[in-house]
């Protein structure tokens, strides 16, 4: 598994190219792209493509070629292969008919946009490209909100606006966000500053290139009485609110996140508490 360039053509470590060159066939998310690649290097390794819509029958074709003692290399689009692309589905496949894997370290936009966000990193959440609508979109933004952790995710330019509204609904007038945009390459581009603040800029600057937002982590959240948490909730039950209401309320109230809230109101209401 090699990790490719992000942007600049530099970031290739001396090790990920001569595997490319070494390996009897390299499988590529696009082998056009991967092509300009290896043209830059000089390369004539031959390739097969692995993509999302492939990979499941690709799967049984890279196994066949391993078991005759050929050596692979999985390259995706750019960056690490299986950060947010294909390829996981392969991995476990090679691991389980007992074959090596051998990950070639190198570029990553989850790192570069995670080091470069001026954010605490010790410790971080990577959640890849934000679900566009529905409850896993809310599920993910709460997610993000709640953490005590800085929060990575990949954004389309055209998305990135409406993304920052609405994370400026849930992360209060303190937590920070950058935005790291075309990292690596020309034009490499850092902003930050809280969400509001972006949802601003970028909407009379709008973004282009790809684009990655760090988001800060929040306060540890302080320990709180289970039996105090049911008690308020049972309370507001008996008042006659709905169970989303006093969801809502409990969350806002007694520090609980908002998952664990609606959890425990609908173990009251299963229960007939």
């Amino acid at each position: 598994m090699v990790a490719t360039p992000i942007g600049n053509l530099e970031d290739l470590t001396r090790r990920g190219e001569r595997v490319l060159g070494e390996v009897s066939r390299i499988a590529a998310e696009d082998t056009r792209r991967t092509g300009l690649l290896l043209h830059h290097l000089g390369l004539h390794t031959p390739m097969i493509s692995l993509h999302a819509h492939n990979e499941a029958r690709r799967v049984e074709t890279v196994l066949e070629m391993l078991d005759l003692g050929e050596d692979v290399a999985l390259v995706s689009d750019a960056g690490t292969p299986l950060v947010s692309d294909p390829g996981a589905r392969l991995v476990a496949a090679v691991v389980e008919r007992g074959h090596t894997v051998v990950p070639i370290p190198g570029a990553s936009a989850v790192l570069a946009s995670l080091v470069g966000s001026g954010l605490p990193c010790d410790r971080f959440l990577f959640l890849g490209f934000i679900p566009r609508k529905g409850r896993a979109r809310d599920s993910t933004l709460e997610r993000i909100s709640e953490s005590s952790e800085a929060c990575v995710v990949f954004e389309s330019p055209e998305r990135l606006v409406p993304l920052l509204e609405d994370l400026s609904g849930r992360l209060g007038a303190s937590r920070r966000v950058s935005i790291g945009r075309e990292l690596t390459k020309v034009h490499e581009e850092f902003r930050r500053g809280t969400a509001t603040e972006l949802a601003a800029y970028y909407t009379t600057h709008p973004a282009r290139g790809e684009v990655s937002v760090v988001v800060e982590g929040g306060p540890e959240a302080e320990a709180v009485d289970p039996e105090a948490v049911r008690a308020r909730a049972r309370a507001l039950l008996d008042e006659g609110l709905a169970p989303s209401q006093v969801a809502k309320e409990v969350a806002r109230s007694m520090g609980v996140a908002r998952n664990r809230a609606y959890d425990m109101v609908h173990e009251l209401k299963g229960g007939g508490e």
